[in-house]
């Protein structure tokens, strides 16, 4: 018996896709309705190809599956919302960053609040690094600092209306390191006013 040649199967694949082009005006409803994960990429408007004109704008799909899918399956998907070519994708992680070219800073650099999600996936989930936890935490004591903030839920209504980022990681782990350098900073304050 023939063994059935897998190498083209996976569970994710990602695909390009040029709205003012090839898609249907509808493409995000019909992403909408797949029934996958599914993480559509801000509008890549600023690439430059290397010979250094502008590259036609477009966006990045990476679809995820439950199981495993051939190129054709996943190729027949695709067309039916306009996407460009099928691409089998090797890490989940490396490509969900690559929509923002997060590893990427030659490129144009786009932000993750616009990353749409579809079918339950959570984007800040998949790409999240440790590194990205740190520098974010940074970024939030330097604001605290530059705008005067010592109560905790300052930095955290501002996350939750501004920075989406920001607002994932304190609600996933960095509430505590934020809280107490938040609560020393009060301290601090009142001892070098006397207070204390």
């Amino acid at each position: 018996m023939p063994q059935k040649n897998t190498s083209k199967c996976a569970r994710s694949f990602a695909t390009v896709l040029y709205p003012d082009d090839s898609a249907p005006e509808n493409w995000l409803d019909i992403i909408s309705t797949l029934k996958t994960s599914v993480f559509v990429s801000p509008l890549h408007d600023k690439d430059i190809n290397p010979t250094g004109e502008p590259k036609k704008p477009h966006v990045h799909v990476l679809l995820h599956f439950e199981g495993k899918k051939n190129v054709e399956q996943v190729r027949h998907i695709v067309e039916t919302f306009g996407g460009v070519g099928v691409e089998v994708v090797a890490s989940l992680r490396g490509y969900a960053r690559y929509l923002c070219h997060l590893d990427n800073p030659e490129k144009a650099q786009y932000d993750i609040s616009e990353v749409r999600c579809f079918g339950g996936a959570n984007y800040h989930s998949v790409c999240s690094l440790p590194t990205d936890r740190f520098k974010a935490i940074k970024e939030m004591r330097d604001f605290c600092v530059e705008n005067n903030i010592y109560a905790y839920c300052d930095l955290f209504d501002y996350a939750m209306s501004e920075r989406e980022d920001w607002f994932v990681i304190l609600c996933e782990s960095g509430t505590y390191v934020i809280k107490e350098y938040l609560k020393s900073r009060q301290w601090k304050k009142e001892v070098e006013n006397g207070k204390s």
